[in-house]
């Protein structure tokens, strides 16, 4: 029941995010604002400035409520807030102490249904900000004992937003949200590299052929292939964690520009102090809140640094998609799990859909990446008014991202499988076996031998013994997948023979 009843038929769709009253007589109550007075469904939470929000912006039908680290970050900074605005002596303890209430219920989990606004909105975010200010009102009402709506005991905007401005609290919440969020995510990109370790583990003596180039190169160990996307992991894992310090710098206590106008002069400090007793967090004020207020670099760095762990994430499974290739006609060197059928018209096909589906968030977190830097760069003078689409850019790419590494994890990486035989086969066939025989034989005769097991298909090792080069014991030796992945690499000098069995230097 949040969307008023004279909304065009097109822009009611079954997925809305928000229905119609089932009952046109549904139970209302009237609000009044600057713009007059509007009907506002008797048992919402939020009241007349959130319904103007429903009217103007039926646009992303997703409301801010999918976020729920962002409803939390909100509640955060308005029961900070109170606690500061009390600690200074401009809001009474009883308003202070229900406010709080009110919001702990919030930080909780109850009441992020009524956070209906979209997450695309104009107003630098004025309407998430008024969703904020009248659930909390409403809510705090009720733990009072009186009726939504009764502002005359407890206002939205002279209690619950004392001392604030949506340009310093939505972008400190937006922060904090960022922060809940990222935690999340880290935890699953370190879940995700415990995975390619154990894999790593698992296929440690399993030798392949390397690539570069998409040709055959030299050996090396699957294991060690699979450690290198662990250690890929591990060096995003640390970017992501070092972007923290860019969220720890808030402007709450700036209002609406920078320069603290209707605050008192101490409460900036305390509500930071506040803040980060609920939070857990180590916030603090920025130098310059006039800067601060109109800067948007930190969600920019942010979003560029999350871009990169994305686009990297997805180079790993491109290389897993590769790998897996076939099963007969491809490289067929691992298996994915199989997951679905692939194909409905050809029987027996599985695809690789797993990593196709983490590629494609990758994408379309390098989209939102430029969405978020020409959003930056359109702010103007004191303030950015386009912080919403970044809100919702950012917080969309870290939950995707978070879910596809969870899924990579879950329904791909942890059941993948080497096709041991066919590996070995490929190895036992492959010219680039003889680079690790050059120090013995050296690079002419180690290029005709090449040539020559190219033209005919015979192995390496043979063509070597048969040409006296080095007996077959000190080939296999050299060609032991210790020695070829190099864990155990030739590191002294050795006398090199010619084609005609002459040493020289």
């Amino acid at each position: 029941m949040t969307r008023p009843d004279h909304l065009p038929d097109h822009l009611i769709a079954e997925e809305e995010h928000v229905k119609l009253p089932v009952d046109p007589g549904t139970a209302t109550r009237v609000e009044t604002d600057s713009l007059g007075t509007v009907e506002v469904p008797a048992d919402a939470y939020w009241g007349v400035h959130t319904m103007r929000a429903l009217e103007n912006f039926p646009i992303s039908k997703r409301p801010i409520s999918v976020y729920p680290e962002l409803i939390r970050a909100l509640a955060s900074v308005k029961q900070a807030a109170a606690r500061a605005n009390r600690e200074v002596g401009v809001l009474s303890d009883t308003k202070a102490a229900f406010i709080d209430q009110a919001c702990q219920r919030i930080i909780d989990g109850d009441f992020h249904d009524q956070f209906v606004v979209g997450v695309i909105q104009g107003g630098a975010g004025t309407s998430t900000n008024m969703n904020a200010n009248e659930v909390i009102t409403n809510v705090a009402l009720e733990l009072a004992g009186y009726d939504k709506g009764r502002y005359d005991i407890l206002h939205p905007i002279d209690d619950v937003n004392r001392s604030q401005s949506t340009n310093d609290t939505y972008p400190t919440a937006l922060k904090i949200a960022l922060a809940f969020s990222l935690a999340t995510l880290l935890t699953e990109l370190e879940l995700l590299r415990q995975s390619f370790l154990r894999k790593a583990d698992e296929f440690h003596e399993v030798l392949k052929v390397g690539r570069t180039q998409l040709q055959d190169a030299v050996p090396m160990t699957l294991g060690q292939e699979f450690h290198g996307f662990a250690t890929t992991l591990g060096e995003d894992h640390a970017r992501l964690t070092e972007t923290i310090w860019l969220l720890s710098e808030i402007n709450l206590g700036a209002t609406a520009i920078g320069t603290g106008i209707t605050a008192d002069p101490g409460y900036g400090a305390a509500a930071v102090r506040h803040l980060n007793a609920i939070t857990g967090l180590s916030l603090e004020s920025a130098p310059d809140l006039i800067e601060s207020t109109s800067d948007a670099g930190a969600f920019m760095s942010f979003s560029g640094s999350l871009k990169r762990s994305a686009i990297k994430l997805s180079k790993i499974c491109n290389d897993l998609r590769l790998l897996s290739s076939g099963p007969q006609a491809g490289f067929g060197e691992i298996n994915l799990p199989p997951r679905q059928a692939g194909s409905s018209i050809m029987p027996g096909k599985v695809n690789p859909v797993i990593p196709e589906a983490v590629s494609q968030v990758a994408y379309a977190i390098a989209g939102t990446d430029v969405t978020v830097t020409m959003a930056a760069e359109a702010g103007q003078l004191q303030l950015n008014a386009f912080e919403p689409v970044i809100a919702h850019s950012l917080l969309q790419s870290i939950t995707w991202m978070r879910q596809a590494c969870w899924t990579l994890r879950v329904n791909c990486v942890d059941g993948i499988t080497a096709n041991v035989e066919r590996l070995g086969a490929m190895v036992a066939s492959s010219v680039g076996v003889i680079t690790a025989l050059i120090p013995f034989i050296g690079y002419g005769a180690a290029s005709t031998l090449a040539k020559e097991a190219l033209a005919t298909g015979r192995p390496v090792a043979d063509l070597v013994v048969e040409a006296g080069l080095m007996t077959r014991q000190d080939v296999e030796r050299q060609l032991a997948p210790s020695r070829l992945s190099g864990i155990h690499p030739v590191t002294s000098a050795i006398p090199v023979i010619d084609l005609q069995g002459e040493p020289h230097e």
